[in-house]
């Protein structure tokens, strides 16, 4: 199978997909209609507590196609993908809803939200609040906003939204410096991607040298790069609460199993105190 070509700034061009499918979905309903459909929706499930349980939790994500691999599965049905995640013991469900990079659709949220009994993260590159209130809308609990993808202002204003509409936060980072941002912002869910879209390298080791930017009291979630039970294991130990696993999981002759597998390769508990101390070549991997 052959890799789509890769844009110089994949960043840049997943933001402005992004701001064309809002701009596409406002054309047949506008914020005001969605916001009305967010305020019928079912009640918010617990993202947050989902992920503070004393053994590390797995996000598991659904997402048919990846813009740096392409094709993930022939066959994508999310509900009964959501079914096999939660008979595994994932603690959340992660969903993208982005369409030119990701082949996910928001509609995605609702197939998933009546399948399962698990809280829900819109997966996606949120830049308006069109798209905030549309996750809630189709049943989403939670939102991911990128520390990256967005202004200071921006990122503040789309957060303060989100918690208007009751749903849950994860803030994306990638460097000190973004983990200060989030910290200062009073993000309770933070996530740490191991991915630079700049040069697309992985770097496990960087959960543990942002672990000490963020409080304790904060869920640090570990995301991209995840290639099985081993990285789990050391995740765990540098500090992560949470793992966030996406194509692995896609790719799993037995997703159910796959799932389970992560969750009982690690210890119950963490203190850091075994955190690798090894610095780490950057190496691409699996997202």
């Amino acid at each position: 199978m052959t890799s789509p070509t890769i844009p110089r700034d994949l960043l840049a061009e997943l933001i402005a997909a992004a701001h064309r499918q809002t701009e596409s979905r406002r054309a047949d309903a506008s914020l005001a209609e969605v916001e009305e459909r967010a305020r019928q929706a079912p009640a918010v499930r617990d993202f947050g507590a989902a992920l503070r349980a004393p053994a590390l939790g797995v996000i598991a994500e659904l997402k048919p196609r990846s813009p740096l691999k392409g094709p993930l599965t022939d066959d994508y049905r999310p509900a009964e993908l959501a079914r096999r995640y939660e008979a595994g013991g994932a603690a959340a469900l992660s969903v993208l809803a982005h369409t030119e990079g990701f082949g996910g659709r928001p509609e995605d949220l609702a197939t998933v939200r009546a399948a399962v009994e698990l809280p829900i993260m819109r997966k996606d590159f949120i830049v308006d609040e069109y798209q905030v209130a549309e996750a809630r809308a189709y049943g989403a609990d939670a939102v991911l906003l990128v520390v990256s993808a967005l202004s200071p202002e921006r990122l503040s204003q789309l957060y303060a939204y989100a918690e208007s509409l009751g749903l849950h936060i994860l803030v994306e980072v990638h460097s000190e410096e973004e983990a200060r941002t989030a910290v200062a912002l009073g993000a309770v869910n933070i996530g740490v991607n191991h991915r630079d879209l700049r040069d697309f390298r992985i770097d496990l080791g960087l959960t543990a040298r942002l672990r000490t930017q963020v409080p304790a009291d904060r869920v640090l979630v570990a995301e991209s790069g995840v290639r099985d039970a081993a990285d789990a294991r050391r995740l765990r130990a540098d500090g992560a609460d949470a793992v966030l696993v996406g194509e692995t999981l896609m790719r799993a002759p037995d997703q159910t199993a796959a799932v389970a597998d992560l969750i009982k390769a690690h210890p119950d508990t963490h203190t850091g105190a075994d955190a690798h101390t090894d610095t780490d070549e950057p190496k691409q991997e699996t997202s």
